[in-house]
Order: structure tokens, then sequence, then C-alpha cells
């Protein structure tokens, strides 16, 4: 039997001129503590807070915050090269730019580790090859799942996009809510933190920002 073929329309790109947060999920400055250490770390903070971890509806709390942990942080252990690694060629006459917008997301803010969550926009302008829409938002999964600021976040989005597909141009806004200024601090429940990153054609010609967030907001 014949080995199958590869779709020539699928190319992988090469992994040269990658930012570090691009090229490989990043390396544990410290050893990974045991799962018993996590565990036990949690019941300290159960303590901390004024309650009786050893209480029975305690109990199996540590185990669930652990889980929750491996969830909500398993960007970590994720590689951004790998999600935008294939890119498709069939795109026919196509000459403007992809937009995925409203790309649901939930993340941590690394200075109290509450949640931060809202949504992303993310726009390029290709070159000969698209990647799968699905990836957008992967991508944007990759980065939220791990602490951050919401500033870094678009920059990661938008330096990876740019790294990976070299398009002519690329946009990013993130919108978000953070609670740590809502349920605490000033205590603002509803404000929303924007922030953007533009590169390329966009970078270089308002009136393509100015379309895109048109776009984003509903315009035609």
């Amino acid at each position: 039997m014949d080995a199958p073929t590869k779709n020539a329309n699928v190319k992988p790109w090469p992994k040269q001129g990658l930012s570090d947060h691009v090229r490989a999920a990043p390396e544990p400055s410290a050893p990974r503590p045991s799962r018993e250490a996590a565990l036990e770390a949690v019941r300290t903070l159960l303590a901390f807070a004024g309650d009786d971890p050893a209480r029975e509806g305690l109990l199996d709390t540590p185990k669930r915050v652990v889980e929750a942990y491996e969830e909500m942080f398993a960007g970590y252990r994720e590689c951004p090269l790998d999600v935008l690694d294939k890119t498709f060629g069939e795109i026919g006459s196509y000459n403007d730019f992809v937009l995925v917008k409203d790309i649901t997301f939930n993340s941590h803010c690394e200075h109290h580790i509450m949640p931060f969550f809202g949504k992303a926009h993310i726009a390029y302008k290709p070159v000969e090859r698209v990647v799968g829409l699905s990836k957008l938002a992967r991508l944007v999964d990759v980065y939220a799942k791990r602490l951050q600021t919401q500033e870094h976040m678009t920059s990661q989005i938008a330096t990876a996009l740019e790294e990976v597909l070299k398009p002519k141009g690329v946009a990013v806004m993130l919108e978000a809510e953070h609670m740590c200024m809502s349920i605490r601090g000033v205590t603002k429940p509803g404000s929303l933190t924007v922030t953007t990153q533009f590169s390329g054609l966009f970078l270089d010609n308002p009136q393509e920002q100015v379309r895109f967030m048109t776009m984003i907001r509903g315009g035609l």
C-alpha cells in the first residue's frame, strides 16, 4: 500500500527568528513542586483565611483547587508555534484582512492571582497563506491560561502572529474586566480595560485601524 501523501496546501512555517515565548512553552525557573506539596499549600491558605481545612466541607477543597490550577494554567505546557504551525494556500485572489472578533477568554492577573475575562479581537492581512480560524482562538487561550497582565498578553498574541505568519499587518484588541479591580481595592465592577497592538499596514495606515475598529463594533 502506498504511503499517504501529504496535502501540498498545508505548510509548516520555519522556526528561525522567533521570540522565546513563541518558539516553545516556557521553561519553569524552579522544579515543579509535588502534588502533595501543592495540596498542603492550599490547606495552609485555607487556615490563613481563618477556616479549618479539616472540616467536612473543605476536606476535598485542596484536591479541587489543584485540579483547577492544572486546567486554568494549562498554557504553561503549550507552545504558540504549534498552534500556528500549519497554514493553507487555497485563498484564491483574497486580498483583505481576516478578522475574528469576540473571542472569549479567561485569564488570571499575575499580581493577585484573580481572574480577568473578556473578549479578544484579532485581524491580520495574509501573504498568500492563511491559518485556520480556530487557531486564532487557540492562540488566545495559550497565553490566557498563564499568569498575565492584559498588556503583556496583547503584545504576546500580536508578536506570535507577526513572527510566525509574517503577514502584511496584525491588529489585536483585548477588552476585559479584572476581578482585582471589581471585587477588591477600588471595587469598581463593570469597568473594562482595553488594550491594542498594531503592526505593519495597521500601524502605518490609520484608515485600516478605523476599519478594524468599525468592524469590531458592528459597522459595515
